[in-house]
């Protein structure tokens, strides 16, 4: 069926407010974008973000900083507690397979020497230490070839080593990235980096055919607030003077997810209106997946006409567009 250019129009409008921030740099096969591709190319990509999200409910990959050395005493102690002092693997940035303890004290030299000189303690972080994770039932050995990839990909002028641990419930890999580059250039990854880096991991991880998202929280309209590692173990041990909400309650975060609601129903309302049957399909989907997330029903605050819109929306019946 020719491609709908109104339809078209509207998603890739919308779905890029959804989907893609501004900053969205992926270098590993990156979706197109209007300069570089036809409208409808753009829109069935944005086509397959929804399904995914909204029909699968694929799995959203989770790309965390769980902390750093700053010197190479601590340094080294995270090299030996995710290689299980040596008895795990070990793979390089050059990938070369480092085994037994006296690999990871090999390791912890080069480190010190391979670039600006790393004193056993410090006052700036000169490693950062990254975990790449999927939900349990994930093959682990794809998780570390999709690690590999995206380590090339997005660190390719740091040393790093990076560990699989799949005895775990979530098959996951701890990555050490030394924060200097090989040009002296240094890593300080910001919250745009984290979200680009979770966009390139679950991209390597559909290029091995693993059913993977990267969806931002305010697109799912999620209010969950995410606990660091550091106020987890404080809590365990009493030293947390404060609790941070569960949810995300600001003015600014109900703001985002009022405008993520919106997108979503001027996509919905303009799917539902295509000839394409698919397209119907998936407009029942957003209406379904809308009408159950709690944020369109009470929490975000959007505009009268989207919400009433949501509120009255019907549930598409496929069977009458033949």
């Amino acid at each position: 069926m020719n491609p709908n250019p109104n339809v078209d129009g509207v998603l890739v409008q919308w779905g890029d407010r959804l989907f893609y921030s501004g900053n969205r740099i992926v270098k590993a096969r990156p979706l197109p974008r209007l300069g570089d591709a036809s409208t409808h190319q753009r829109a069935d990509a944005i086509r397959r973000r929804i399904e995914a999200t909204v029909v699968k409910r694929a799995p959203q990959v989770m790309v965390k900083v769980t902390g750093g050395g700053r010197g190479m005493l601590a340094i080294a102690a995270h090299f030996r507690y995710i290689s299980k002092n040596g008895r795990l693997d070990m793979e390089t940035d050059q990938g070369d397979i480092l085994q037994g303890k006296s690999s990871v004290h090999e390791l912890a030299d080069e480190w010190r020497y391979g670039g600006s000189l790393i004193g056993d303690e410090g006052f700036r972080r000169e490693a950062f230490n990254i975990m790449l994770s999927m939900p349990r039932g994930t093959d682990p050995l794809t998780v570390q070839k999709a690690t590999r990839a995206f380590a090339q990909t997005e660190l390719a002028d740091h040393k790093y080593v990076m560990v699989l641990h799949d005895h775990q419930a979530n098959p996951h890999v701890h990555l050490s990235v030394r924060a200097e580059s090989m040009s002296g250039r240094r890593l300080n990854p910001r919250k745009a980096d984290l979200h680009r880096w979770r966009e390139t991991f679950a991209e390597q991880l559909r290029g091995y055919g693993v059913e993977a998202e990267a969806t931002r929280q305010a697109t799912r309209l999620r209010t969950w607030n995410a606990q660091e590692l550091w106020r987890l173990k404080a809590k365990e041990e009493g030293r947390l003077r404060k609790d941070r909400p569960e949810d995300k309650h600001s003015p600014r975060s109900r703001n985002t997810r009022a405008a993520m609601l919106g997108a979503w129903a001027h996509i919905g309302k303009a799917l539902a209106q295509s000839p394409d049957i698919k397209d119907v399909k998936l407009a029942a989907a957003i209406m379904s997946f809308l009408r159950g997330s709690g944020v369109a029903m009470g929490h975000a605050r959007a505009s009268p006409d989207v919400t009433q819109s949501v509120r009255t929306a019907p549930v598409v019946d496929h069977k009458v567009r033949r």
